[in-house]
């Protein structure tokens, strides 16, 4: 598709798009270097937060210097674009996304707008909705007047909201991003304080009950570093965007408001405050409610020294007189409770936090915004609960109770946030801006279209099922070839979940699902249709299922490939079971055991294609998860893995006692190196197949395999000196060879250090390239593994403006394929890969 048509803020006059962003003396207030703080709290007051001294922090208020840092609203000049037509293409206006493992997430951009929507269960969204909007308001004691911002870098497109003060100057402050936070730095001459805004969700690892909680958590940073005392305000609009997310477009497009109300909602908070918002909601038809059917709240605590004021409803649609005279006048909103349900009319409201700052004091203060969907219906009618509703219900009438646990717990999660950061963000023997590439990455866990929850009506004892979505341009659920890379860091920090995903792929493999399907790269090139069955019995399926149809119940969609006959799946997964059981601390011989019926089978439905060699060979067409680059023979991809996966299969079968099984692996392995290597291996590197087109080019992942076999301490696959020798090839030949060594590993190059001509072989895969980078600091490779990795760090971040939206894939001009990827989160290879002992 393109280009969405989602409206586009306009910019203010006078900043001109090319204006270089470390140059902005001329547009910014010079910052006061501030010294580290520490919570001073009243007893049994965790909201309102007063700072003195403490530990130690950049000059903006506690943002770690790992974090990626652009200045607001400045445009990104010559941002890559997709060059797939029907891509999803929405620009470089993106930021880091709140909302908690299949919550529902959405994202505010570096320039201030709520624009990225992914409420609805894998369906992408994009369109600025412009009473979702932060404002701020400022008056210097004596001062006349005060003044009132709207905090978005640009105004509507439409005229809407027309009496409010929009296109806050373009470079006045910074936006820092580290997934799961972020914070933009307000620095405007008319503004006496200085106040950033810090946003986060509870994403926390090892946590399986608030990283599922759809709450975004907004705390002010406030501090007056005049010598005159300065009231401060900070307001909150929200549209009733009840009922919106019912569609799989990709806009706001007769979204119905008919039936949305808003409530004016106070509690009592014991030893805190009162807890004052606005919940929004919506006529329903019965008790239990649809997919669409839910609630957003917006909220603050009123406490000594913090006023919240509030206007229950206004049209979005119209001039915004209502918010915008009060809110302009002194900081404060009417308090007005009217309220009325809609008519189509488009409502929103709004509070307003309002505080006052004495010379040199300093305070943080959080609102809160929670929202209730709690039903995800599939495309072929079945209903799931989301995950966070083991702890809320299942009502969708609880955005109220989930507003109030984030008040109550802001400065809890975000102190649980740093320290689980902390030790990767601090490690100064690692580049900068690799620490912050870390967890920026990872804002795909959330963000990408991620579903977990259990059928509705089911056992709420049961396990509750995980899918991260491959993208939302191929919206397949837990893409297991994909997820080969992706998972890694879900592993590490949520290893119950990738466990569970590993036992409902394990579940499938002795199945079938019979029904034909398109074979769609078949049916292209021979101009007729060839279809194919969805899934054979010991085939380990490409994916869970699509959004589209019924996930998790009918899985292996047909589509692109026949993936019943590719030579990676089976191995990929019994290295994946293999993985988790060793990064876990070889210690869940449980789970070894439940998932080895499935372990072997897929190891023996492989073997149906080895024609006597030892191993499988792929079948002169696009037979792995490079799907559209063919490969005939034996190949160093598929035989990699197919190598590592038999001693993964043969270890398993030691650890559990299996010894007849364990030999017959053995010597499976030893057979199968002996043909890899002969057939293979040329002095230099290992020939991408023995059959193909591209038989003798160099794949950046020919030593996938390897990489896990490293990984998981299973030892050589091929001997150590071709591990060096192919490394290093692909380091010369496909790092630098391609892009002046500045855009992450090719996945192809000729053995001339040509591009090699293929829709695939031609492209940097993000994922892929991490992999190899893992492989290269396993061998003690340490300067090419970080000079590989920082050529995609460049592209995403510095370059193309792919930062919340990372691709799987870039051509040489940087232009990209298939945004808002998960394989990139292979980012963690790097940390997770052990280097050599003394390196």
């Amino acid at each position: 598709m393109g280009r969405l048509n989602a409206p586009i803020p306009a910019f203010p006059a006078g900043i001109a798009p090319s204006v270089n962003w470390r140059i902005k003396a001329n547009i910014l207030w010079g910052f006061v270097k501030r010294s580290a703080i520490r919570i001073l709290a009243f007893p049994l007051l965790p909201i309102v937060l007063f700072f003195s001294a403490g530990r130690s922090m950049r000059a903006q208020d506690g943002i770690p210097k790992a974090a990626w840092t652009r200045p607001l609203g400045l445009p990104l000049q010559n941002a890559g674009v997709a060059r797939t037509p029907g891509d999803i293409d929405d620009g470089s206006w993106q930021g880091v996304p709140v909302g908690g493992l299949g919550a529902g997430t959405f994202s505010r951009s570096y320039r201030g707008d709520f624009s990225r929507w992914h409420i609805k269960a894998a369906v992408h969204k994009y369109e600025t909705v412009y009473a979702d909007q932060f404002a701020m308001f400022q008056q210097s004691e004596g001062d006349a007047h005060g003044v009132a911002q709207a905090l978005l870098n640009g105004h509507p497109s439409k005229g809407e909201l027309s009496s409010w003060q929009w296109d806050y100057p373009v470079g006045a402050g910074d936006y820092y991003g580290l997934f799961p936070k972020a914070w933009f730095d307000y620095k405007w001459d008319k503004f006496p304080a200085h106040v950033t805004l810090e946003q986060f969700s509870p994403v926390l690892p090892n946590n399986y009950r608030e990283s599922s909680y759809p709450v975004a958590v907004y705390r002010w940073h406030a501090e007056n570093p005049t010598n005159k005392t300065v009231v401060v305000s900070v307001l909150l609009s929200w549209a009733n965007m009840s009922g919106w997310f019912r569609t799989f477009t990709r806009d706001f497009k007769g979204a119905p408001s008919q039936g949305n109300f808003n409530s004016y909602a106070s509690e009592a908070v014991p030893g805190v405050g009162t807890m004052k918002g606005i919940v929004f909601d919506r006529n329903r038809a019965g008790t239990l409610p649809n997919e669409w059917d839910g609630q957003f709240a917006i909220a603050a605590i009123e406490a000594p020294g913090v006023e919240v004021t509030y206007q229950t409803t206004y049209q979005a649609s119209g001039d915004g007189k209502s918010v915008w005279v009060p809110f302009a006048k002194d900081g404060r909103l009417s308090d007005n409770t009217k309220s009325w349900v809609s008519d189509k009319e488009e409502l929103a409201g709004a509070i307003a936090l309002r505080f006052t700052l004495r010379p040199g004091e300093k305070k943080v203060i959080p609102m809160v915004l929670a929202w209730d969907f709690p039903v995800v219906q599939f495309g072929e009618g079945r209903k799931w609960e989301r995950r966070y509703t083991d702890f809320y219900g299942t009502s969708g009438h609880n955005a109220w109770k989930i507003a109030r646990d984030g008040l109550l717990h802001s400065a809890e999660w975000s102190d649980a946030i740093d320290k689980w950061q902390a030790p990767y963000i601090n490690d100064e023997s690692k580049p900068l801006w690799y620490r912050g590439m870390l967890f920026n990455e990872l804002y795909v866990l959330t963000d990408g279209g991620t579903f977990w929850g259990r059928q509705e009506g089911s056992d709420r004892k049961s396990t509750p099922s995980f899918a991260l979505l491959e993208c939302f341009d191929y919206a397949y659920y837990g893409t297991l070839d994909v997820r080969f890379y992706a998972s890694l860091p879900l592993l590490k920090f949520w290893p119950d979940i990738d466990k569970q995903v590993l036992r409902e792929f394990a579940d499938t493999v002795p199945k079938e699902w019979s029904e034909q399907g398109l074979w769609v790269w078949k049916s292209q090139l021979t101009d007729e249709p060839v279809t194919h069955k969805r899934k054979n019995i010991g085939a380990v399926p490409h994916d869970l299922g699509v959004p589209e149809g019924d996930p998790f119940i009918a899985v292996n969609e047909p589509g692109w490939q026949d993936t019943n006959n590719w030579k990676d799946l089976n191995s990929k997964f019994v290295l994946m079971v293999y993985r988790d059981y060793v990064l876990t601390g070889r210690k869940d011989t449980a789970f070894l055991r439940e998932t080895w019926p499935a372990m072997k089978d897929a190891i023996q439905y492989l073997r149906q294609f080895d024609h006597g060699v030892g191993i499988p060979e792929n079948s002169d067409y696009p037979d792995q998860t490079y799907d559209d680059w063919v490969v005939h023979g034996v190949s160093a991809y598929s035989g990699n893995l197919w190598l590592a996966a038999l001693r993964a299969g043969e270890e398993t079968a030691r650890i559990l006692g299996d010894t007849r099984t364990a030999a017959e692996y053995h010597a499976l392995f030893l057979k199968g190196q002996k043909t890899y290597i002969a057939d293979l291996w040329n002095g230099e590197y290992f020939r991408y197949d023995t059959g193909s087109d591209s038989k003798d080019d160099i794949q950046t992942d020919q030593l996938a395999g390897q990489w896990y076999a490293n990984l998981t301490g299973l030892g050589d696959i091929v001997p150590h000196a071709m591990q060096v020798s192919a490394a290093k090839k692909i380091f010369d030949y496909n790092v630098m060879k391609f892009g002046h060594g500045e855009m992450g590993a090719a996945n192809g190059m000729t053995p001339e250090g040509a591009i090699v001509d293929n829709a695939e072989a031609k492209e940097v895969w993000v994922g892929t390239t991490e992999g190899y980078a893992g492989l290269l600091m396993s061998l003690g490779m340490k300067d090419e593994a970080w000079k590989t990795t920082r050529g995609l760090y460049h592209v995403i971040y510095e370059d193309k403006g792919y930062w919340y939206r990372t691709p799987e894939a870039w051509d040489v001009t940087g232009n990209f394929r298939a945004g808002m990827y998960m394989r990139p989160m292979a980012i963690w290879a790097l940390e997770m890969t052990a280097q050599p002992s003394g390196k």
